[in-house]
């Protein structure tokens, strides 16, 4: 069992501190308002601070953990009381600066009701390189990867790399027991704070990726690992694997076969390379090569080398160390690094004999969580895979909602001259499908009223074709519309 930062009475303590001054989301925002809260969001915060000069206990929590500040000792005990300020500074919460006290760890009202504890920021704390246990509070990845997930109630879950617990917390909502484990000790003393401090208890194990849960299977499983591309060098335990270039996210695929439950998921973030003279999609399809689990892999995001190895370097505050930045690009320039790619892997042991693997690329602005649209996907491959041409034309489509119909023309001697068509999804994941005429009058009349085979009866007609013909060719584009979510069974949920 990993020990907390503070023991239980100490937990209570300071969750009745943290309540009782009203230290949330909702209570900031308030307590200085939405526009102040916002700007402190950017790292603003001269407006949370005007609001806060009387520092209540709420106002000097804010000071404390939202704006970094050194505040008066008076202050701060008041604040964190009950917790005795002997306490809170044996555990860390708070440090000496001078003649006050300023934050010693990250304490950030989280979600709704909940409470993470984490590394203070490198923000906080400029020109002072990371250490090498730094462990991140909320962040953009972790953000990511909370949105994307499926979040149906399963028995058993896994937080792969669980840093200071904010999977964890998610996990817990659906979930009936949560394991969650992490190379880095000092994560897993934030992780246990955080889960005592929000009245949850979580099987914390210490090892390597999946090594503390050898042989144990999962209903879901979720990862933000330590994905940065390099040459195997391990400065950061948060970002570095120890593995060459994209190789921990290639051995998280081959480990997952034995992580998971019939009919478990395993969704993890990842960086792969772009290599040149290769295919960087067919290189990550190779990945999930026999592991027979369905996979779906979204590219969200593309850097060029130079940007990529600033953005790491800045992430740790090593901004001034060439050295290290030129050795890293010099390894990109070695392995005929072009890019390096950021996104989700989505794998499911669907029990399918042929199982579906997709890798595509997946910028586009999408609307709300991607969580319920990985979810309505895998859906759709359910649907699909046991049919075949004869099952696919015999069932009954409706076109989703909002679709809409882009066309590019050109002027001629006789006019205009529609060039292109473009279905475009305005909602969910807003894919876009560039369709012939043909295509377009059988979208237009999936209304769900008569079998498909029926429609290209009527279709035959009306286009001087052949129906025979015609079904062979839909089959398939219809299987592709379905599973882009542009027509969907009516018959499937």
């Amino acid at each position: 069992m990993t020990d907390a930062l503070l023991d239980q009475a100490g937990i209570a303590r300071l969750r009745e501190a943290l309540g009782g001054a009203g230290y949330t989301v909702n209570g900031i925002v308030g307590r200085i308002g939405p526009a102040a809260s916002a700007a402190a969001g950017r790292n603003d915060f001269r407006a949370a601070l005007r609001e806060t000069a009387e520092r209540d206990p709420l106002g000097t929590l804010i000071r404390l953990f939202v704006c970094g500040q050194t505040e008066p000792e008076e202050a701060v005990a008041r604040a964190l009381a009950p917790l005795p300020l002997a306490d809170a500074l044996a555990a860390g919460l708070v440090e000496r600066e001078g003649t006050g006290l300023r934050q010693g760890v990250d304490l950030e009202p989280y979600g709704d009701d909940w409470w993470v504890l984490s590394d203070v920021p490198a923000l906080a704390r400029p020109g002072r390189p990371l250490p090498a246990d730094h462990v991140l509070g909320v962040g953009g990845a972790s953000t990511t990867l909370a949105e994307a997930a499926i979040r149906r109630p399963v028995a058993t879950a896994l937080d792969l790399g669980t840093g200071c617990g904010i999977q964890a917390l998610h996990l817990s909502r659906h979930a009936g027991s949560v394991t969650a484990t992490d190379l880095s000790v000092r994560a897993l003393r934030f992780a246990a704070t955080t889960a005592a401090l929000n009245g949850l208890a979580w099987e914390l194990l210490q090892g390597d990726l999946v090594a503390p849960v050898a042989g144990r299977r999962f209903d879901l499983v979720v990862s933000n690992p330590p994905f940065v591309v390099g040459p195997g060098v391990a400065t950061h335990t948060y970002r570095d694997s120890g593995r060459p270039g994209d190789a921990v996210c290639a051995e998280l695929a081959a480990a997952a076969p034995g992580l998971l439950t019939e009919g478990g998921t395993m969704q993890y973030l990842a960086n792969w390379v772009h290599v040149a003279g290769e295919d960087w999609g067919d290189r990550v399809a190779g990945w999930f090569a026999g592991t027979d689990l369905d996979a779906w892999v979204i590219q969200r995001e593309v850097a060029d080398p130079v940007a990529y190895v600033q953005l790491w370097l800045g992430d740790a505050s090593e901004e001034a160390n060439p050295q290290r930045a030129a050795a890293w690009l010099d390894w990109f320039d070695a392995h005929k690094i072009e890019s390096v790619g950021f996104g989700l892997v989505s794998l499911r042991r669907g029990g399918h004999e042929d199982p579906i693997v997709r890798v595509e690329d997946l910028r586009q602005t999408v609307e709300g969580d991607l969580g319920p649209h990985v979810a309505a996907w895998f859906d759709r491959q359910d649907w699909l895979l046991p049919r075949d041409a004869d099952a696919i034309l015999a069932a009954r489509y409706r076109a989703a909602e909002g679709l809409q119909l882009t066309q590019e023309a050109s002027m001629g001697p006789e006019g205009w001259a529609v060039d292109r068509q473009i279905l475009v999804q305005r909602y969910g994941l807003r894919w876009s499908e560039e369709i012939d005429p043909l295509v377009l009058a059988l979208v237009g009349g999936c209304d769900g009223s008569v079998p498909l085979r029926e429609q290209l009866a009527v279709l035959a007609v009306a286009h001087d074709a052949e129906e025979a013909a015609l079904a062979e060719v839909a089959a398939p584009i219809v299987a592709h519309l379905v599973e882009r979510g542009v027509v969907l069974p009516t018959e499937a949920p």
